[in-house]
């Protein structure tokens, strides 16, 4: 079977995005594994299918580049939206429905995609880290020099620790700027089991651990591995709500592959 597909990067992070509307495929995890293989594949962080839902302008399907159906992808859904966009599906603002809830995109005159993540109200302190969902579950820890970090060895370790298990959770190492407003994300991805370029949900996450205004609006610029993203979020008390998630979303490349 010959399947046609798309290659999306947003700030490295990328992604194979499938056209599944017609509901022509049902990979096998082996399948989804092969095709983000960056040896025996085409490479990818992971896997994504656009798909029809009823009351959305489409559905989001996630898979990390091990086969696994995943929760939210911060990037990924940016990548979607854009990628949407080039098969028809046109709109001011789009609404869509992934694993996490529905959520709300912009794309703006200059290509990048504004994502409304879900909001968040719970982040927990443990010991010199915070625990948080943004959509996926995610470990953040501030540290000096993000530079000076075995993001591999260290964010393996975190990822497994107990009472995290087999389903572990995702590590971002954060560092501060010289501006309350400028932090410097790392970030170990379950799933992937390796240090991706960027991680949307786990910069997202970041940003909201290092918020600067106590009450009111948080704009956070976030330089990854792979690029600079932008959160913004209202914070209130301890709830932070709408959660906007910012920044490029490109094709790399288009072709077939056969299964």
């Amino acid at each position: 079977m010959h399947i046609p597909f798309s290659k999306y990067q947003g700030t490295g992070n990328d992604f194979i995005i499938i056209d599944n509307r017609k509901k022509e495929y049902n990979f096998l995890r082996e399948e989804v594994a092969r095709m983000c293989h960056r040896r025996f594949g085409i490479g990818a962080d992971g896997l994504m299918l656009l798909e029809e839902e009823a009351g959305y302008d489409f559905k989001m399907v996630y898979f990390n580049s091990d086969g696994g159906e995943s929760t939210m992808c911060g990037n990924g859904g940016r990548c979607l939206v854009k990628y949407a966009s080039t098969k028809g599906i046109l709109k001011n603002t789009y609404r869509f429905l992934a694993i996490d809830g529905a959520h709300e995109a912009t794309i703006d005159l200059d290509g990048t995609v504004s994502l409304k993540m879900t909001d968040v109200g719970d982040v927990q302190r443990t010991g010199g880290h915070f625990i948080l969902n943004t959509g996926s579950p995610h470990w953040v820890e501030v540290v000096d020099d993000v530079q000076l970090v075995d993001v591999a060895v260290q964010g393996r370790e975190r990822r497994h620790r107990p009472p995290y298990g087999a389903e572990g959770i995702n590590v971002n190492f954060v560092q501060l700027g010289a501006e309350p407003f400028r932090i410097k994300v790392r970030t170990y991805e379950r799933g992937v089991e390796a240090e991706t370029l960027s991680c949307g949900t786990g910069v997202t996450a970041a940003a909201i651990v290092c918020s600067h205004n106590e009450n009111g609006f948080n704009r956070v610029e976030v330089d990854t591995p792979g690029g600079r993203l932008i959160v913004e979020y209202d914070k209130v008390n301890d709830a932070y709500k709408n959660v906007w998630l910012t920044g490029p979303a490109e094709e790399v490349f288009a072709g077939t592959i056969s299964i």
